[in-house]
């Protein structure tokens, strides 16, 4: 026996505990039993057809293997009962067949084996379907797991914000949502905004908002996959496709079946799979690596980035065909620090949050505390603000959370591009005070041209306007001929 092959089997198969043997021939057995226990297994074995079928809901085992021809019946026939434990959780099975009965091992296949071995059986491939096979299975429970979870975590989840760019965001989120149902292809769409502005938190809104929200939602960050496993794990991969790939497996792509496949720091991914997933999106199937075999996706494709997808494609790091298929729609979100008062509601928000996950006293937030909130330019966005109140909350020992509770760093300890170096006296302003300074100084300079008065601020166009209409600044001579009806 080879030592190559025993001992990754039995690395990666000793947290399983049951696996159920269907199988009359009593020395073949005997001799699967032996094999499976020193790799960490409790081996049942059932040498007929009921006895197996009792077995299954008295020990729910964690693998099947079922041998086709059996004295008291055919184990095809009872597989898609053997497949389904007592509590009705799939299990995975593995066919054993004789010689010349490959129609029964594809007539297995369709109704839900996980794999099939023809007789004579290595006990070394055996090893090697078994783990592939529970390998499988654990990416299923967790895909499983994720949804649940996902589902959770949007019970009750909404925008937290009263701003104009929350509202608006709002209703773009509930239109966007509306173009899915049955027999519709959803179109793709792109989220873009700075680091922790809540592009996660869009994209589950709008799977939630859908038609498709009991579907499955499958967050991928293609930051985070590994570089050799990332095409495996976006397409999926046929058995032996490659070294180590000892049993087929679903990609994200088609575990997020009609649902949603979001698509997080997209502009991460590798220039040679972006060809890949545009075909994918464009053809609307999916061809597994070592297949050839296509797959039909459903799926409606979110994707985001904190960088500039469109500078990037014209500078050859970003395919420009795949940016324009994912930008049909496209959804802007605002930086915290663009949203007025909504800095102080999603603090709250937060404290009460956690407390309320810590079983703690609501501490509330002294008057000092929101004043530095309100001057506080927010780098990190809405994940920052999370991140310092759940620290302010814990430490805060019930006590109202003071500004020295949520030691905000100070301004001059910011980065240059963030930080603002008007005047002098910029700490003593309030956060409209120095907003409204900023913009004043960003009109004089550029002769009150909004669209290189808005670049230098680094906004939009839209929410400059809003702003000088808010603070009444420029009027006709600071407004630009074809903006002047949007402000009235």
């Amino acid at each position: 026996m080879s030592p190559t092959l025993a001992q990754p089997a039995q690395a990666a198969l000793l947290p399983i505990r049951q696996v159920l043997l269907i199988e009359d021939e009593a020395l073949f057995a005997r001799a699967v039993s032996r094999r499976l226990e020193r790799a960490g297994f409790a081996v049942t074995v059932a040498p007929l057809l009921q006895e197996g079928l009792r077995q299954v809901a008295v020990q729910q085992p964690d693998l099947i293997l079922l041998d086709l021809r059996l004295p008291d019946g055919d184990g095809l026939n009872a597989l898609p009962q053997l497949a389904r434990d007592r509590e009705g959780a799939p299990v995975p099975v593995i066919v054993l067949t004789a010689f010349g009965e490959v129609e029964d091992a594809v007539s297995a296949m369709k109704q839900g084996a996980a794999d099939y071995l023809k007789k004579p059986i290595d006990l070394d491939e055996l090893m090697l379907a078994v783990d592939g096979v529970l390998r499988s299975a654990g990416l299923r429970d967790r895909l499983d797991f994720s949804r649940e979870r996902d589902s959770r975590a949007l019970e009750g989840a909404a925008l937290i914000g009263e701003s104009a760019q929350i509202v608006e965001l709002t209703t773009r989120i509930t239109q966007i949502a509306q173009l899915s149902g049955p027999g519709v292809t959803p179109p793709s769409v792109l989220i873009q905004g700075e680091t922790g502005s809540g592009k996660d938190v869009v994209a589950r809104l709008l799977h939630q908002a859908s038609a498709n929200h009991a579907a499955p939602f499958v967050h991928v960050d293609c930051a985070a996959l590994p570089r050799d496993l990332i095409e495996a794990e976006l397409f999926g991969h046929e058995k032996g496709a490659y070294t180590s790939a000892s049993g087929a497996r679903a990609g994200l792509i088609e575990a997020a079946e009609d649902g949603t496949l979001f698509l997080d720091e997209i502009g991460e991914l590798p220039l040679d799979l972006q060809a890949k997933l545009l075909a994918v999106i464009e053809r609307r199937r999916v061809r597994r690596v070592g297949s050839v075999r296509e797959r039909a996706v459903a799926a409606r494709f979110i994707s985001a980035s904190n960088r500039d997808l469109l500078r990037m494609s014209g500078e050859g790091s970003f395919r420009s065909d795949l940016y324009y298929r994912l930008n049909v729609l496209s959804i802007t979100l605002p930086p915290l620090r663009e949203r007025g008062e909504d800095v102080v509601l999603l603090a709250r928000h937060f404290v009460q949050l956690t407390a309320r996950r810590y079983g703690l006293r609501d501490p509330g937030l002294a008057p000092e505390a929101l004043a530095a909130l309100r001057r506080y330019h927010w780098p990190g966005n809405v994940r920052e603000l999370r991140n310092l109140v759940e620290r302010a909350v814990l430490l805060s020992e019930g006590l109202a959370i003071g500004a020295n509770t949520l030691a905000l760093p100070r301004a001059d300890a910011l980065p240059a591009a963030v930080t603002p170096g008007v005047t002098h006296g910029f700490l003593d302003l309030s956060l409209a005070e120095a907003e409204q300074l900023l913009i004043e100084h960003a009109l004089a300079v550029t002769a009150g041209n909004i669209s290189e008065a808005a670049r230098r601020l680094g906004v939009t166009r839209m929410t400059l306007r809003y702003r000088m209409n808010k603070y009444r600044l420029g009027g006709d001579a600071g407004v630009e001929p074809e903006d002047q009806g949007e402000l009235e």
